[in-house]
């Protein structure tokens, strides 16, 4: 497990309990102290390898703050943070809309369509 130098890529999932979306932030690191990663949103990390299983099988603790963990980005949590964005985008324009009728019998009729297809 090696320690954070500049220029590597974090991301950090936070979720507001179990029935919230995993909201995912990417940061990188622009600044290293004695003990410190500095990234470029102003979180500070510590620069010592931990054990998390929290996302990936490292992580480094927020200072302060150790039971949260960055993690090195890696693919699979790109293509997680992308479906996830999706579905956030979907939820909060379904909040935001405000249907017609006509709209509401289309919605229906599409589902209605898609449940007598299975």
């Amino acid at each position: 497990m090696e320690k954070l130098k500049v220029v590597d890529k974090l991301y950090n999932v936070k979720q507001n309990g179990f029935s919230d979306f995993a909201r995912y932030s990417f940061s990188e690191v622009v600044r290293l102290t004695k003990t410190l990663a500095i990234l470029k949103n102003g979180v500070r990390l510590v620069n010592q390898p931990v054990t998390s299983y929290i996302m990936e099988e490292v992580g480094f603790s927020v200072s302060r703050n150790k039971g949260a963990h960055w993690h090195l980005v890696s693919l699979k949590a790109i293509r997680d943070a992308q479906v996830e964005n999706e579905k956030i985008a979907a939820h909060d324009w379904f909040e935001m809309k405000e249907f017609t009728l006509e709209e509401k019998q289309l919605i229906y009729l599409q589902f209605k369509n898609g449940e007598a297809q299975k």
